[in-house]
């Protein structure tokens, strides 16, 4: 364990290295990754001051959602944003061998040497505005805290998973370039209040694909509004996670060279 560690250090080290030695390029692609996703809290602003909203949902509370999706979403493109392109491209290249010849686990190499700075601006746009949000909505007790720290975790969890999924497509499927577009799509659900949509929505979102945990979830247990049947969604969270690990590490054995 202490070696992975060492490992994962040192890349992450060699990556903020490379950042600061090319510092516009981490300025301008940190900020081109933070306004592509900053839009969906300016459309819910212009919602809201054009005398419309969510019912039951305030101003503050829909951005403290969107606020959490966003971190959560940071946070996941910080750590495994780069293994689907990663991966792809090996595949592609054929030079996927080079990577099972390393003397360590083909997924732990991946996901060390893809650490991504760009997506840090991203994360924290993200915190800025959860800062600014949690600001306007009351106090907070520490009950509430340590629930969306669980609730958190979960949803980043499954911005994991995801991941691993697509990433392990590619193996097979190596055109598969379109798919993290239907993918965000999915996710789009997890920035809105769950009770807007059907209750099948909000089943699939819940237990099946657990996007909800993204950012409805959390920031409904910082709003106290979550209830006890809510947390049952952290345990497809994490298995939604382990099915992305053995699905990505099933596909390397069934990987066949060049073209899938």
């Amino acid at each position: 364990m202490k070696r992975y560690l060492d490992v994962y250090k040192q890349c992450m080290y060699s990556a903020v290295q490379s950042a600061a030695a090319y510092r516009m390029n981490f300025i301008v692609s940190s900020l081109i990754t933070l306004v592509g996703n900053i839009l969906f809290p300016l459309v819910t602003l212009l919602i809201y001051r054009a005398g419309t909203s969510f019912p039951g949902w305030s101003l503050y509370e829909v951005l403290l959602i969107q606020s959490v999706f966003t971190m959560s979403s940071g946070l996941s493109s910080v750590i495994f944003g780069g293994v689907l392109w990663t991966t792809m491209s090996h595949v592609r290249e054929g030079s996927f061998e080079v990577i099972l010849l390393k003397p360590l686990n083909p997924l732990f190499y991946i996901v060390a040497t893809t650490f991504s700075t760009d997506s840090i601006g991203l994360l924290l746009g993200g915190i800025s505005l959860f800062i600014f949000s949690a600001a306007h909505v009351g106090a907070i007790s520490a009950l509430y805290w340590l629930q969306f720290t669980g609730l958190f975790i979960a949803g980043t969890a499954v911005l994991a998973g995801l991941s691993l999924m697509m990433a392990a497509m590619s193996f097979k499927w190596v055109g598969n370039s379109r798919i993290s577009e239907l993918a965000d799509s999915v996710l789009h659900i997890g920035k809105y209040p769950l009770p807007i949509f059907p209750k099948a929505v909000q089943a699939v979102a819940s237990m099946i694909i657990p996007v909800g945990m993204v950012g409805f979830f959390p920031a409904s247990a910082l709003l106290g509004r979550a209830q006890a049947s809510d947390f049952a969604a952290i345990l497809p969270c994490f298995l939604f996670l382990a099915a992305g690990v053995w699905i990505y590490r099933h596909m390397i054995r069934l990987y066949e060279g060049v073209g899938g």
